[in-house]
């Protein structure tokens, strides 16, 4: 293995993944709680895969959207920590510049797509609410499908551009990334050209992607809201707005990490690089950990299958 940080190249070979830089002695250590979580995260989603196949009663749109997002986070979270245990365990540093791309198209594509997902789930509890009696007649599995499949393609369409423009920059400075998986903008500032074009892009599609979904769910929520003021009962209302529990849960366990990330990686001269090497991992796999914990605790159909 090559750890030269000077290198005259235009199309790497591989790069160097440094894992947590400045804690490389605690790797081992810091690699429990990681494999502790990632192991929670494919056991949990496959339990609610599992359970929602075999029961036919749960075959509605809220589930299949959760079986959506279940799969989505079992890919996410298994695109980079296989590796990062690799860079913990083994000292396996090194990752070819094609894997290196494809790692990158995978995290910022299912990132997206899990965005979609949740906004989706937004809007099947909008019509599950404000027009129950219409709910099967507006969801069905042809629409639920075709909202899976739309969201799959705006989440692979948008984070393309990522992998072909950092593909086109030509690297020769170093092949070192202060990073435990290839993050997009932490590999194309090691390009020795101007990234503006990646970097613009790069923004743009964080406030349209955040903006949007956010803005969506927003409004879904807020029609929900209406609609369960307007209910007579008191006892009625908490029993409505139970039913959107969970999914609140889900939004604020992928949207809070991930905002605390782009925070602090905005005062990256205040943190110190371990610490937003730590966070940035954390926040991609803590979701896929929590998700299924989340339903199998609130949702009340999964909960009593599973036991």
């Amino acid at each position: 293995m090559s750890d030269s940080k000077t290198t005259n190249f235009t199309n790497p070979s591989t790069f160097i993944l440094l894992g947590i830089p400045g804690l490389e002695a605690a790797h081992v250590w810091i690699s429990i709680p990681f494999c502790a979580m990632y192991a929670t995260a494919i056991l949990g989603n496959f339990i609610i895969l599992f359970i929602v196949k075999r029961e036919s009663s749960l075959h509605e749109p809220m589930y299949y959207f959760l079986c959506m997002l279940a799969i989505t986070d079992l890919i996410l979270c298994t695109s980079i920590q296989p590796k990062i245990l690799s860079i913990f365990w083994f000292n396996s540093r090194e990752i070819s510049f094609s894997a290196c791309l494809t790692q990158m198209f995978f995290i910022h594509c299912f990132t997206v797509v899990e965005s979609g997902i949740l906004v989706a789930m937004a809007f099947d509890r909008y019509v599950a609410i404000c027009h129950p009696l219409r709910h099967s007649t507006i969801l069905t599995n042809r629409v639920v499908a075709k909202l899976g499949l739309a969201v799959m393609l705006r989440g692979s369409i948008i984070v393309l551009p990522y992998p072909l423009l950092a593909r086109q920059w030509p690297y020769c400075r170093r092949n070192i990334i202060a990073h435990s998986y290839c993050k997009h903008i932490a590999v194309v500032t090691l390009a020795c050209a101007d990234i503006c074009v990646s970097n613009y892009y790069s923004l743009f599609m964080i406030l349209f992607v955040a903006f949007m979904d956010l803005f969506l769910i927003a409004w879904s929520y807020s029609l929900i809201l209406r609609a369960i003021f307007r209910l007579r009962t008191r006892d009625a209302r908490l029993k409505t707005f139970g039913t959107c529990s969970a999914h609140l849960c889900a939004i604020f366990v992928f949207y809070i990490p991930d905002a605390v990330s782009s925070i602090m990686h905005r005062f990256d001269y205040i943190v110190p690089p371990h610490v937003l090497t730590l966070i940035a991992n954390v926040h991609l796999v803590v979701p896929s950990m929590l998700h299924p914990i989340i339903y199998g605790l609130r949702t009340k159909q999964i909960r009593n299958r599973l036991f």
